[in-house]
């Protein structure tokens, strides 16, 4: 009998004596405000059913690994993630509910009820401990279509900081040594030093030395996106499979969509050998030795002989797409991206839009600013929900409660930052009429971004990376407009929709500007 099964048989025998302790694990795609807002959700959930909980959040700047005793004390865990989460083998045994981040945001109380019927249900789904396949129980239920959005946002979540770095750098590239360094990086970099500088002198070789790291860094874009997906499905035996399949795309000039396959082709060949019922004397060089030799054969010989063709050519007609976009059609586009980036502020749709922008950075050059201009509008279009419910709070204060009008400041630096999650507190409180005025205010962004060509090569940061926008002051102009459509709208739906209940919710004496 495993450890995990004894474990597990021990903790259905009978329910705690105590006061029930739970852990929860938070991470989303990016790391950066889902994974937070749910942890304090559950805590603040946690502390009204006076359950102990201790979360662990593993956010983009890292996490603080919850200490073995803690988790020793624990009689069931809660996974609030739409990746998969690190090291989940510490867990082994434990009962466990999982859901994606925003149940974790939006039904915090409903997660730690399960969590805590799960300690007393011997038929409640368990972490396993296996070194290969740490997947729950629960995950393994999950319909077909939340495995694939879950294992393909994993991929994308650690893809991101390589666009990030890569992006930030090339732009700096441009910045001190002008658009013709990309042909001459190269060789400034290794025919030069700081006691040897190039005829442009030292901005030149800085220039230089950013823009060859940053294509370096880039680089690294699909591998990574193609190990992190095989990741997902077979954990760390997946990982070297993945990168060499992403690698193989990269050769065969299959681009992101190449990741995607042979990231998803090297976990399943991966995960279909890890569950193999080997001798005792050769598991010890299965996940090391002959899953990734057997994973990497197959998934990346399929990609040379099989899909590198036609995949590659799939990728070359949506670039050729992109770049002939211009006039309406491009217009066209940024308004449907920016009106995705509006509709769930963080969620699924917006997730899918953002990928898509973020994946195709890799296939932007000189010549090609098309990625780039997709880059710019689906960050522009998501900077608008925060900046246009801010916005609203000072236009017409007598439509939002205090706490909204403190939650309106707040918004002010995080549509700033491009953390579209800064319009959650609105749109929780009125969904119906924060929602539609988001999708308009980020069309409208998102359409005049694609068609005044502005772009982006940094995936994040909003407007602090103004040093990796092009046409800066476009970028700023669509903003500013999405955000006051989606302000007026917002105001004008609060203002006449439900009137009555709306003038029953305001304090009365508030000044309005825009009072009749």
């Amino acid at each position: 009998i495993s450890a995990a099964s004894a474990q597990a048989a021990a903790g259905a025998s009978a329910a705690p004596d105590h006061a029930p302790v739970l852990i929860a694990v938070t991470a989303c795609p990016t790391g950066i405000a889902h994974t937070y807002m749910a942890a304090d959700a559950l805590a603040a959930a946690a502390k009204k059913a006076g359950v102990e909980m201790h979360v662990e959040t593993q956010g983009s700047s890292g996490s603080t690994p919850l200490a073995p005793d803690v988790i020793a004390r624990a009689d069931a865990v809660v996974f609030a993630v739409d990746v998969d989460v690190r090291d989940k083998s510490r867990f082994a045994g434990k009962p466990v509910v999982q859901g994606p981040v925003k149940r974790g945001i939006d039904h915090p109380a409903e997660m730690i009820d399960e969590a805590v019927a799960a300690i007393s249900d011997p038929s409640a789904p368990r972490v396993t401990g296996e070194a290969t396949a740490t997947a729950t129980a629960a995950a393994a239920n999950e319909h077909f279509g939340q495995k694939v959005k879950r294992v393909l946002l994993t991929g994308v979540s650690y893809m991101i900081p390589f666009v990030a770095g890569g992006g930030l750098l090339i732009a700096l590239g441009f910045l001190f040594g002008g658009y013709d360094i990309t042909a001459t990086a190269g060789e400034i970099v290794t025919t030069n030093s700081l006691f040897n500088l190039p005829e442009g002198g030292f901005l030149l070789y800085l220039g230089a030395v950013f823009f060859q790291i940053g294509a370096i860094s880039m680089g690294f874009l699909v591998p990574a996106l193609a190990g992190y997906i095989a990741y997902a499905i077979a954990d760390r035996p997946g990982i070297a499979p993945g990168f060499v399949a992403g690698s193989v795309a990269g050769l065969m000039g299959a681009g992101f969509i190449g990741g995607l396959v042979g990231g998803l082709l090297a976990g399943w060949v991966a995960l279909m050998f890890a569950r193999l019922d080997v001798p005792r004397w050769l598991r010890g060089l299965m996940p090391v030795v002959i899953i990734p030799l057997v994973a990497s054969i197959v998934a990346s010989g399929l990609m040379i002989v099989v899909l590198g063709g036609p995949i590659a050519a799939l990728s070359t007609a949506l670039n050729d797409w992109l770049s002939g976009l211009s006039g309406a059609a491009a217009v066209v586009l940024g308004l449907i991206l920016g009106a995705m980036m509006g509709f769930d502020l963080g969620g699924p749709v917006n997730k899918v839009a953002y990928s898509f922008a973020v994946a195709g950075l890799g296939a932007a050059t000189v010549e090609n600013q098309a990625p780039l201009m997709v880059m710019a509008a689906v960050m522009a279009a998501g900077m608008v929900p925060p900046l246009a419910m801010a916005l609203a709070t000072v236009l017409d204060r007598k439509l939002f409660t205090p706490v909204e009008r403190e939650n309106g400041k707040a918004a002010w630096l995080l549509g700033a930052a491009f953390i579209s999650e800064g319009a959650i507190p609105f749109a929780a409180a009125d969904l119906f009429r924060v929602i539609p005025s988001m999708i308009l205010g980020g069309a409208v962004a998102g359409a005049i971004c694609m068609g005044m060509g502005v772009t982006s090569q940094a995936p994040h940061g909003g407007i602090f990376v103004f040093f990796a926008i092009g046409n800066l002051l476009w970028f700023v102009l669509a903003i500013v407009a999405g955000s006051v459509v989606g302000a007026l709208a917002v105001i004008a739906l609060k203002r006449w929709a439900h009137r009555r209940t709306i003038r029953e919710e305001v304090a009365e004496g508030e000044p309005s500007i825009l009072a009749a």
